[in-house]
Protein backbone atom coordinates (compact mmCIF):
# COMPACT_ATOMS: atom_id res chain seq x y z
CA UNK A 1 0.00 0.00 0.00
CA UNK A 2 1.15 3.58 -0.36
CA UNK A 3 0.38 5.32 3.16
CA UNK A 4 0.15 9.04 3.34
CA UNK A 5 0.50 9.65 7.03
CA UNK A 6 -0.43 13.50 7.83
CA UNK A 7 0.24 15.01 11.04
CA UNK A 8 1.62 18.06 12.66
CA UNK A 9 4.50 16.23 15.02
CA UNK A 10 7.07 13.83 13.94
CA UNK A 11 10.33 12.65 14.49
CA UNK A 12 12.60 13.64 15.72
CA UNK A 13 10.86 14.66 18.71
CA UNK A 14 11.41 12.45 21.90
CA UNK A 15 7.86 12.55 23.39
CA UNK A 16 4.09 12.39 22.77
CA UNK A 17 2.35 12.13 19.63
CA UNK A 18 5.37 12.32 17.11
CA UNK A 19 7.53 9.43 18.63
CA UNK A 20 4.48 7.56 17.90
CA UNK A 21 3.72 9.01 14.67
CA UNK A 22 7.22 8.05 13.88
CA UNK A 23 7.00 4.44 14.77
CA UNK A 24 3.99 4.00 13.09
CA UNK A 25 5.64 4.81 9.88
CA UNK A 26 8.53 3.31 10.27
CA UNK A 27 7.15 -0.07 11.25
CA UNK A 28 4.32 -0.01 8.15
CA UNK A 29 7.48 0.58 5.98
CA UNK A 30 9.21 -2.44 7.28
CA UNK A 31 6.29 -3.82 7.11
CA UNK A 32 6.66 -3.12 2.87
CA UNK A 33 4.84 0.07 2.22
CA UNK A 34 5.60 2.84 0.77
CA UNK A 35 5.27 5.48 3.26
CA UNK A 36 5.53 9.09 3.18
CA UNK A 37 4.82 12.17 5.64
CA UNK A 38 3.52 15.38 5.92
CA UNK A 39 4.28 17.37 9.26
CA UNK A 40 5.66 20.04 10.43
CA UNK A 41 9.46 21.22 11.94
CA UNK A 42 10.19 19.52 15.40
CA UNK A 43 9.07 22.05 18.35
CA UNK A 44 7.51 19.53 21.24
CA UNK A 45 7.48 19.58 23.92
CA UNK A 46 9.71 23.15 23.92
CA UNK A 47 7.58 24.98 22.15
CA UNK A 48 10.80 26.13 19.54
CA UNK A 49 12.53 24.91 16.14
CA UNK A 50 15.10 22.48 16.75
CA UNK A 51 18.21 23.37 15.61
CA UNK A 52 18.76 22.89 12.00
CA UNK A 53 15.52 23.11 10.84
CA UNK A 54 13.56 26.31 9.80
CA UNK A 55 9.86 27.13 11.23
CA UNK A 56 9.37 29.54 7.97
CA UNK A 57 10.54 27.43 5.29
CA UNK A 58 9.09 23.99 3.69
CA UNK A 59 11.39 21.60 3.61
CA UNK A 60 12.23 17.52 2.78
CA UNK A 61 14.40 15.14 4.05
CA UNK A 62 14.05 11.38 4.34
CA UNK A 63 14.44 9.85 7.70
CA UNK A 64 14.33 6.17 8.01
CA UNK A 65 13.88 5.69 4.74
CA UNK A 66 10.70 7.57 4.81
CA UNK A 67 10.26 10.79 2.74
CA UNK A 68 9.13 13.34 5.21
CA UNK A 69 7.98 17.05 3.79
CA UNK A 70 7.67 19.70 6.56
CA UNK A 71 5.64 22.57 6.37
CA UNK A 72 5.85 26.17 8.26
CA UNK A 73 3.92 27.18 11.14
CA UNK A 74 3.60 29.71 13.59
CA UNK A 75 5.51 28.82 17.17
CA UNK A 76 3.82 30.90 20.08
CA UNK A 77 5.86 31.70 22.98
CA UNK A 78 2.74 30.99 25.29
CA UNK A 79 0.42 28.33 23.59
CA UNK A 80 -3.04 28.95 25.31
CA UNK A 81 -6.63 29.16 23.89
CA UNK A 82 -7.19 31.56 20.96
CA UNK A 83 -3.33 31.90 20.13
CA UNK A 84 -2.57 28.00 20.61
CA UNK A 85 -5.70 27.47 17.64
CA UNK A 86 -3.82 29.92 15.72
CA UNK A 87 -0.72 28.11 16.09
CA UNK A 88 -2.70 25.13 14.56
CA UNK A 89 -4.52 26.79 11.56
CA UNK A 90 -0.79 28.34 10.51
CA UNK A 91 0.21 24.78 10.16
CA UNK A 92 -3.32 23.64 8.31
CA UNK A 93 -3.22 26.35 5.96
CA UNK A 94 0.61 26.07 5.14
CA UNK A 95 0.85 22.02 4.47
CA UNK A 96 -2.41 22.39 2.57
CA UNK A 97 -0.46 22.97 -0.30
CA UNK A 98 2.06 19.90 0.20
CA UNK A 99 -0.69 17.40 0.64
CA UNK A 100 -2.54 18.45 -2.77
CA UNK A 101 0.90 17.98 -4.27
CA UNK A 102 0.68 14.38 -3.00
CA UNK A 103 -2.35 13.93 -5.39
CA UNK A 104 0.07 13.03 -7.88
CA UNK A 105 1.47 10.30 -6.48
CA UNK A 106 -1.93 8.89 -5.50
CA UNK A 107 -2.12 7.11 -1.98
CA UNK A 108 -3.73 3.99 -1.01
CA UNK A 109 -4.49 5.71 2.24
CA UNK A 110 -4.34 8.77 3.67
CA UNK A 111 -3.57 8.13 7.75
CA UNK A 112 -4.50 11.52 9.26
CA UNK A 113 -3.09 11.98 12.96
CA UNK A 114 -5.29 14.22 15.41
CA UNK A 115 -4.26 16.85 17.27
CA UNK A 116 -4.80 18.33 15.24
CA UNK A 117 -8.46 17.82 13.94
CA UNK A 118 -7.81 20.81 11.77
CA UNK A 119 -5.69 19.01 9.21
CA UNK A 120 -8.59 16.80 8.20
CA UNK A 121 -10.50 19.08 5.79
CA UNK A 122 -7.83 19.02 3.39
CA UNK A 123 -6.96 15.36 3.93
CA UNK A 124 -10.34 14.18 2.97
CA UNK A 125 -10.32 16.27 0.39
CA UNK A 126 -7.30 14.68 -0.80
CA UNK A 127 -8.60 11.44 -0.22
CA UNK A 128 -11.78 12.25 -2.15
CA UNK A 129 -9.48 13.69 -5.24
CA UNK A 130 -7.61 10.78 -5.43
CA UNK A 131 -10.57 7.86 -4.52
CA UNK A 132 -8.37 6.39 -2.01
CA UNK A 133 -9.37 5.36 1.74
CA UNK A 134 -9.20 8.14 4.57
CA UNK A 135 -8.32 7.32 7.93
CA UNK A 136 -8.15 9.81 11.02
CA UNK A 137 -6.43 8.78 14.01
CA UNK A 138 -7.59 10.37 17.26
CA UNK A 139 -4.91 10.82 20.18
CA UNK A 140 -6.30 13.80 22.06
CA UNK A 141 -10.14 14.28 21.41
CA UNK A 142 -8.47 18.21 21.39
CA UNK A 143 -11.86 20.06 20.98
CA UNK A 144 -13.40 18.23 24.21
CA UNK A 145 -10.19 18.79 26.18
CA UNK A 146 -9.90 22.65 25.35
CA UNK A 147 -13.17 23.31 26.70
CA UNK A 148 -12.94 21.08 29.83
CA UNK A 149 -9.63 22.26 30.76
CA UNK A 150 -10.87 26.42 30.00
CA UNK A 151 -8.01 27.07 27.12
CA UNK A 152 -11.01 27.92 24.91
CA UNK A 153 -14.44 29.02 26.83
CA UNK A 154 -17.95 29.98 25.30
CA UNK A 155 -21.42 27.96 24.98
CA UNK A 156 -22.14 29.01 21.34
CA UNK A 157 -18.15 28.63 20.67
CA UNK A 158 -17.89 25.46 22.12
CA UNK A 159 -21.21 24.04 20.48
CA UNK A 160 -19.87 25.63 17.02
CA UNK A 161 -16.72 23.56 17.45
CA UNK A 162 -17.90 20.40 18.06
CA UNK A 163 -20.53 20.54 15.39
CA UNK A 164 -18.00 20.67 12.82
CA UNK A 165 -15.78 17.86 14.48
CA UNK A 166 -18.74 15.44 14.16
CA UNK A 167 -18.99 16.46 10.81
CA UNK A 168 -15.50 16.39 10.01
CA UNK A 169 -15.53 12.90 11.30
CA UNK A 170 -18.22 11.37 9.66
CA UNK A 171 -16.40 11.79 6.76
CA UNK A 172 -13.86 9.75 7.19
CA UNK A 173 -14.06 5.87 5.86
CA UNK A 174 -12.76 4.47 9.50
CA UNK A 175 -11.80 6.42 12.55
CA UNK A 176 -9.48 5.16 15.58
CA UNK A 177 -8.74 6.15 18.77
CA UNK A 178 -6.05 4.69 21.72
CA UNK A 179 -8.89 3.62 24.22
CA UNK A 180 -11.66 2.01 25.15
CA UNK A 181 -13.29 4.88 26.11
CA UNK A 182 -12.48 7.01 23.98
CA UNK A 183 -13.77 4.82 21.40
CA UNK A 184 -16.95 4.98 23.01
CA UNK A 185 -16.69 8.95 23.10
CA UNK A 186 -16.27 8.85 19.16
CA UNK A 187 -19.14 7.03 18.90
CA UNK A 188 -21.08 9.40 20.71
CA UNK A 189 -20.69 11.78 18.52
CA UNK A 190 -22.74 9.84 16.33
CA UNK A 191 -19.69 7.68 14.45
CA UNK A 192 -20.88 4.64 12.62
CA UNK A 193 -19.66 2.19 15.92
CA UNK A 194 -18.79 -0.19 12.90
CA UNK A 195 -16.32 2.49 12.00
CA UNK A 196 -14.91 3.08 15.06
CA UNK A 197 -11.82 0.98 16.31
CA UNK A 198 -8.95 1.25 18.77
CA UNK A 199 -5.41 1.46 18.05
CA UNK A 200 -3.71 2.08 21.20
CA UNK A 201 -0.16 3.18 21.89
CA UNK A 202 2.74 0.62 22.49
CA UNK A 203 5.64 0.40 23.67
CA UNK A 204 8.66 -1.31 22.16
CA UNK A 205 9.42 -3.64 25.36
CA UNK A 206 13.27 -4.80 23.88
CA UNK A 207 14.54 -1.07 24.40
CA UNK A 208 12.56 -0.78 27.08
CA UNK A 209 13.24 -3.01 30.27
CA UNK A 210 14.10 -3.58 33.85
CA UNK A 211 18.16 -3.44 34.32
CA UNK A 212 19.46 -5.21 37.33
CA UNK A 213 21.74 -1.90 38.41
CA UNK A 214 21.34 1.38 39.39
CA UNK A 215 20.72 3.81 36.56
CA UNK A 216 23.64 5.38 35.38
CA UNK A 217 22.04 8.76 35.80
CA UNK A 218 22.19 8.70 39.53
CA UNK A 219 26.20 9.51 39.72
CA UNK A 220 25.80 11.34 36.57
CA UNK A 221 22.76 14.04 38.31
CA UNK A 222 24.41 13.31 42.12
CA UNK A 223 21.82 11.37 43.51
CA UNK A 224 22.26 9.08 46.46
CA UNK A 225 22.44 5.58 45.79
CA UNK A 226 20.39 4.60 48.53
CA UNK A 227 17.77 7.26 47.77
CA UNK A 228 14.04 6.92 46.49
CA UNK A 229 13.74 8.79 43.34
CA UNK A 230 9.78 10.13 42.10
CA UNK A 231 10.40 10.28 38.79
CA UNK A 232 8.08 12.51 36.23
CA UNK A 233 8.75 12.15 32.48
CA UNK A 234 7.70 13.85 29.53
CA UNK A 235 5.94 16.86 28.75
CA UNK A 236 4.78 19.90 30.77
CA UNK A 237 1.38 21.04 29.92
CA UNK A 238 -2.32 21.79 31.21
CA UNK A 239 -3.54 18.68 30.85
CA UNK A 240 -0.82 16.66 32.94
CA UNK A 241 -1.35 19.26 35.93
CA UNK A 242 1.77 18.67 37.33
CA UNK A 243 1.60 21.74 39.60
CA UNK A 244 0.36 18.92 42.40
CA UNK A 245 3.77 17.42 42.03
CA UNK A 246 5.52 20.43 43.59
CA UNK A 247 2.76 20.15 46.27
CA UNK A 248 4.08 16.93 47.03
CA UNK A 249 7.97 17.69 46.85
CA UNK A 250 7.48 20.59 49.36
CA UNK A 251 5.59 18.39 52.08
CA UNK A 252 8.03 15.77 51.51
CA UNK A 253 11.05 18.14 51.59
CA UNK A 254 12.09 17.21 54.69
CA UNK A 255 12.89 13.20 53.96
CA UNK A 256 16.55 13.17 52.73
CA UNK A 257 15.86 9.76 51.43
CA UNK A 258 13.32 10.94 48.87
CA UNK A 259 14.19 12.60 45.77
CA UNK A 260 11.88 14.43 43.00
CA UNK A 261 13.06 14.21 39.50
CA UNK A 262 11.32 16.34 36.29
CA UNK A 263 13.10 15.45 33.04
CA UNK A 264 11.15 17.32 29.90
CA UNK A 265 9.67 20.65 28.77
CA UNK A 266 6.82 22.44 28.01
CA UNK A 267 4.90 25.40 28.73
CA UNK A 268 4.64 24.28 32.33
CA UNK A 269 8.11 24.13 33.38
CA UNK A 270 8.79 27.69 34.55
CA UNK A 271 6.03 27.59 36.66
CA UNK A 272 6.93 24.45 38.13
CA UNK A 273 10.31 25.66 38.57
CA UNK A 274 9.52 28.64 40.24
CA UNK A 275 7.27 26.69 42.89
CA UNK A 276 10.23 24.34 43.32
CA UNK A 277 12.62 27.02 44.05
CA UNK A 278 14.83 26.57 47.24
CA UNK A 279 13.34 22.93 47.62
CA UNK A 280 16.43 20.51 48.15
CA UNK A 281 14.65 17.10 47.27
CA UNK A 282 14.01 18.56 43.73
CA UNK A 283 16.08 18.55 40.48
CA UNK A 284 15.37 20.04 36.98
CA UNK A 285 16.66 17.61 33.72
CA UNK A 286 16.49 18.42 30.25
CA UNK A 287 15.03 15.18 27.86
CA UNK A 288 16.84 12.57 26.99
CA UNK A 289 18.13 11.07 23.83
CA UNK A 290 16.08 7.54 22.70
CA UNK A 291 19.00 5.90 23.33
CA UNK A 292 18.95 6.63 26.98
CA UNK A 293 15.36 6.11 27.82
CA UNK A 294 15.34 3.21 29.16
CA UNK A 295 18.36 4.41 31.56
CA UNK A 296 16.29 7.08 32.26
CA UNK A 297 13.15 5.30 33.12
CA UNK A 298 15.19 2.97 35.01
CA UNK A 299 16.33 5.56 37.31
CA UNK A 300 12.72 6.10 38.78
CA UNK A 301 11.69 3.60 42.10
CA UNK A 302 8.94 5.29 41.77
CA UNK A 303 6.90 6.83 38.15
CA UNK A 304 4.14 9.95 38.72
CA UNK A 305 1.86 10.29 36.68
CA UNK A 306 -0.64 13.22 37.42
CA UNK A 307 -3.79 14.29 35.00
CA UNK A 308 -6.32 16.72 35.63
CA UNK A 309 -9.81 14.98 36.62
CA UNK A 310 -11.83 17.34 33.50
CA UNK A 311 -9.32 15.81 31.26
CA UNK A 312 -10.10 11.99 32.19
CA UNK A 313 -11.67 9.25 28.67
CA UNK A 314 -10.67 12.28 26.74
CA UNK A 315 -6.37 11.81 26.40
CA UNK A 316 -4.61 8.61 27.38
CA UNK A 317 -1.08 9.47 28.83
CA UNK A 318 1.20 8.10 26.18
CA UNK A 319 4.23 8.19 28.91
CA UNK A 320 2.27 5.17 30.36
CA UNK A 321 3.88 2.89 28.44
CA UNK A 322 7.09 3.43 29.10
CA UNK A 323 6.53 3.58 32.59
CA UNK A 324 4.99 0.07 33.22
CA UNK A 325 7.42 -1.49 30.85
CA UNK A 326 10.15 -0.16 32.69
CA UNK A 327 9.54 -2.82 35.42
CA UNK A 328 9.11 0.08 37.62
CA UNK A 329 6.04 1.24 40.50
CA UNK A 330 3.88 3.70 39.31
CA UNK A 331 1.82 6.18 41.39
CA UNK A 332 -1.22 7.53 38.65
CA UNK A 333 -3.77 10.12 39.95
CA UNK A 334 -7.48 9.26 38.20
CA UNK A 335 -10.50 8.91 39.47
CA UNK A 336 -12.34 5.59 39.76
CA UNK A 337 -14.00 4.40 36.88
CA UNK A 338 -11.87 5.84 34.11
CA UNK A 339 -9.84 4.13 31.72
CA UNK A 340 -6.66 5.27 33.42
CA UNK A 341 -8.10 4.11 36.76
CA UNK A 342 -8.72 0.67 35.52
CA UNK A 343 -5.11 0.08 33.61
CA UNK A 344 -3.14 1.27 36.49
CA UNK A 345 -5.31 -0.23 39.72
CA UNK A 346 -4.49 -3.70 39.39
CA UNK A 347 -0.54 -3.04 39.41
CA UNK A 348 0.13 0.05 40.23
CA UNK A 349 -1.25 2.76 43.38
CA UNK A 350 -3.84 5.09 42.05
CA UNK A 351 -5.11 8.10 43.98
CA UNK A 352 -7.17 10.83 42.82
CA UNK A 353 -6.43 13.88 41.05
CA UNK A 354 -5.62 16.97 41.89
CA UNK A 355 -5.17 16.08 45.64
CA UNK A 356 -1.97 16.59 47.41
CA UNK A 357 -2.48 14.64 50.31
CA UNK A 358 -3.10 11.14 48.82
CA UNK A 359 -0.32 11.77 46.74
CA UNK A 360 2.22 12.68 49.36
CA UNK A 361 0.81 9.32 51.61
CA UNK A 362 1.28 6.94 48.73
CA UNK A 363 4.87 8.29 47.77
CA UNK A 364 5.13 7.55 51.47
CA UNK A 365 4.31 4.00 51.86
CA UNK A 366 6.43 3.28 48.70
CA UNK A 367 9.18 4.86 49.07
CA UNK A 368 9.18 2.69 52.72
CA UNK A 369 8.21 -0.95 51.13
CA UNK A 370 10.73 -1.96 48.81
CA UNK A 371 9.12 -4.97 48.40
CA UNK A 372 5.91 -3.87 47.48
CA UNK A 373 7.48 -1.69 45.00
CA UNK A 374 9.62 -4.23 43.15
CA UNK A 375 5.82 -6.12 43.23
CA UNK A 376 4.41 -4.12 41.41
CA UNK A 377 6.91 -2.66 38.94
CA UNK A 378 7.21 -7.04 38.05
CA UNK A 379 3.75 -6.82 37.14
CA UNK A 380 3.30 -4.07 35.54
CA UNK A 381 5.91 -5.37 33.23
CA UNK A 382 4.17 -8.60 32.70
CA UNK A 383 1.37 -6.72 31.43
CA UNK A 384 3.12 -4.40 29.27
CA UNK A 385 4.71 -7.50 27.65
CA UNK A 386 1.19 -9.04 27.03
CA UNK A 387 -1.03 -6.12 25.69
CA UNK A 388 1.64 -3.28 25.03
CA UNK A 389 4.29 -4.54 22.34
CA UNK A 390 4.32 -2.71 19.56
CA UNK A 391 4.68 -5.94 17.47
CA UNK A 392 1.51 -7.06 18.44
CA UNK A 393 -0.50 -3.37 18.44
CA UNK A 394 0.95 -2.28 14.94
CA UNK A 395 1.13 -6.01 13.11
CA UNK A 396 -2.79 -5.59 13.79
CA UNK A 397 -2.99 -2.12 12.74
CA UNK A 398 -1.90 -3.12 9.21
CA UNK A 399 -4.24 -5.88 9.38
CA UNK A 400 -6.74 -2.60 9.64
CA UNK A 401 -5.53 -0.79 6.85
CA UNK A 402 -5.57 -4.07 4.72
CA UNK A 403 -8.89 -4.83 5.32
CA UNK A 404 -9.73 -0.73 4.91
CA UNK A 405 -8.09 -1.36 1.34
CA UNK A 406 -9.90 -4.71 0.56
CA UNK A 407 -11.01 -4.89 -2.92
CA UNK A 408 -9.16 -2.26 -4.31
CA UNK A 409 -6.81 -3.52 -6.50
CA UNK A 410 -4.51 0.03 -6.92
CA UNK A 411 -3.78 -1.07 -2.75
CA UNK A 412 -0.78 -3.04 -3.40
CA UNK A 413 2.19 -4.08 -1.38
CA UNK A 414 5.46 -4.26 -1.73
CA UNK A 415 7.76 -7.10 -0.68
CA UNK A 416 7.39 -6.97 3.06
CA UNK A 417 10.48 -6.96 5.12
CA UNK A 418 11.10 -7.86 8.63
CA UNK A 419 9.30 -5.42 11.07
CA UNK A 420 11.40 -7.77 13.91
CA UNK A 421 14.32 -6.12 13.18
CA UNK A 422 12.52 -2.77 14.41
CA UNK A 423 10.62 -4.59 17.36
CA UNK A 424 12.31 -7.93 18.08
CA UNK A 425 15.02 -10.05 16.95
CA UNK A 426 12.96 -13.53 17.55
CA UNK A 427 10.41 -13.28 14.79
CA UNK A 428 9.62 -12.62 11.42
CA UNK A 429 6.95 -10.98 10.19
CA UNK A 430 5.09 -14.30 9.36
CA UNK A 431 5.16 -14.92 13.04
CA UNK A 432 4.01 -10.89 13.96
CA UNK A 433 1.30 -11.29 11.84
CA UNK A 434 0.04 -14.43 13.07
CA UNK A 435 0.43 -12.97 16.46
CA UNK A 436 -1.21 -10.36 16.04
CA UNK A 437 -4.69 -12.29 14.77
CA UNK A 438 -3.99 -14.40 18.10
CA UNK A 439 -3.77 -11.58 20.49
CA UNK A 440 -6.38 -8.77 19.47
CA UNK A 441 -6.04 -5.91 21.50
CA UNK A 442 -8.09 -5.22 24.27
CA UNK A 443 -8.52 -1.56 24.52
CA UNK A 444 -10.71 -1.89 28.09
CA UNK A 445 -7.47 -3.30 29.44
CA UNK A 446 -5.00 -1.35 27.74
CA UNK A 447 -3.36 2.21 27.45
Amino acid sequence: MKILLYGINYAPELTGIGKYSSEMAESLRALGHDVRVVCAPPYYPEWRVAKSYSAWRYTGEWLSGIRVWRAPLWIPARPRGAVRLLHLVSFAVASAPIMLMQALWRPDVVLTIAPSLLNAPVAWLLARLTFCKALLHVQDFEVDAAFQLGLLKGKRLKRAALSIERFMMRRFDLVSTISGRMVEHASSKGLDRAKVFCFPNWVDTKAVSPIDRPSEFRALWNISQSATVVLYSGNMGAKQGIEVLAEAASALSGRQDIVFVFCGDGPSRAPLEMRCAGLPNVKFVPLQPVDRLNELLNLADIHVLPQRADAADLVMPSKLTGMLASGRATIAMANEGTELFEVVSPRGVVVPPEDMEPLVQAIKTLADDPRRRAHLGATAREYAEAKLSRQMVLGEFEENLRRLCEGDKSCETNEPQDLSTIVSPSKGHDSQRFNADKQKTDCHNTA
